[in-house]
């Protein structure tokens, strides 16, 4: 595949320089200040948009520190780059665990071809949003002591009604620890430090002396072509066809790692995503939005959640003492999930493939 810029840059166009890095930072760390006084403001710690505004503004604060770091102070960006990387991963825990217990109930329903969930499954979801500050235990004691009256078998077999309860208690124990860890990270002395640094990022940013004097432009190029040569690496021929049965080779199998085949794909996520905070440095408020890669980042982002929730699954399949039905509704989940990672490959081959052929 031919490696074109998704944005030729203009060589006649005026240089950007480093005072719009210096805006763009200061803009996101105001972002984040307002957040945490949102969070703060709850007295609970449970408002999920404040979580998300703070993720949102690490990570392009972070972003932004890698791909412009010739031009920031190296010692502070060095040492602030992985303080954010952990906020944004400690904060997206929760939600991530929430995202996933409902994708996979989901495919449990849409799989046993039910019309409704049984009612322990109804009762556990309502119980998720109610609660999740709960302790672990009670939270798991709800789910298995309630049961689905016997009417309710016919639309959901016994194995896929059986291994949504183990979701429900695996990821609901999980979401409830990752929720006690984040209000923990919240409240600690690390999470101060990194705020008080953000702080000071509102209002004097840490340019090197060259920093006004050079253009972004060749940073932000340099972004793009790592997204452009990590896609020309991807097997993007297996990824020609919706189905790929070498994905399923390494399902069920008693190695806990991640699926090989996934690593790539997941990088060319991340890459995707620091040339989109690249260009919002350069456009400022004006950057146009660019539907191709939007839609490359939406498909990226369905790939990453097929295979997390394809992981959940066989990890619950290798609960001790599980019932062969049930074990075999949770093989049959993997095995759905796994296709949903191979139909997102494909939908951004396609994506790709025209967006690259419609480059200039």
């Amino acid at each position: 595949m031919a490696q074109q810029h998704l944005e030729p840059t203009d060589p006649l166009a005026e240089p950007v320089t480093g005072d719009a890095l210096a805006g763009y930072l200061r803009a996101q760390a105001t972002e984040f200040l307002r957040a945490l006084r949102q969070h703060r403001e709850t007295g609970t710690g449970d408002s999920l948009d404040a979580a998300r505004a703070l993720r949102r503004s690490a990570r392009r604060i972070s972003g932004s520190l890698h791909t412009f770091r010739p031009l920031l102070d190296p010692d502070w960006s060095e040492a602030m780059r992985p303080e954010l990387a952990w906020l944004s991963g400690t904060l997206a825990l929760e939600h991530a665990c929430a995202s996933r217990l409902d994708r996979l109930l989901a495919a449990l329903h849409r799989l046993s071809g039910s019309s409704a969930f049984p009612a322990h499954v109804e009762v556990a979801a309502r119980g998720r949003t109610a609660g999740a500050a709960r302790t672990g235990a009670a939270a798991a004691g709800a789910v298995s002591e309630t049961r689905a009256p016997a009417p309710e078998r016919g639309n959901l077999t016994v194995g896929a009604a059986k291994a949504g309860a183990l979701l429900d208690r695996q990821l609901t124990l999980a979401r409830t620890r990752a929720h006690s860890t984040a209000l923990q990270a919240l409240g600690s002395s690390r999470f101060h430090a990194v705020a008080d640094k953000v702080a000071l990022l509102a209002s004097e940013v840490p340019l090197t002396t060259t920093a006004a004097a050079s253009d972004l432009r060749p940073f932000a190029a340099t972004a793009e072509e790592r997204l452009t040569d990590a896609v020309a690496a991807l097997p993007l021929i297996t990824a020609g066809s919706p189905y790929n049965a070498e994905a399923l080779i390494h399902g069920l199998s008693p190695d806990p790692a991640p699926h090989p085949q996934d690593a790539p794909w997941h990088q060319v996520r991340l890459l995707l995503r620091l040339h989109r905070y690249a260009r919002e440095v350069l456009h400022g408020e004006s950057t146009p939005v660019d539907v191709r890669l939007l839609t490359a980042g939406q498909a990226l982002n369905r790939h990453r959640d097929a295979s997390e929730a394809a992981a959940a699954a066989a990890s619950a399949a290798r609960t001790p003492r599980i019932a062969p039905a049930t074990a075999y509704a949770l093989g049959v989940l993997h095995a759905d999930q796994r296709h949903e990672v191979e139909a997102a490959r494909f939908a951004f081959q396609q994506c790709w493939q025209k967006q690259t052929v419609g480059t200039p």
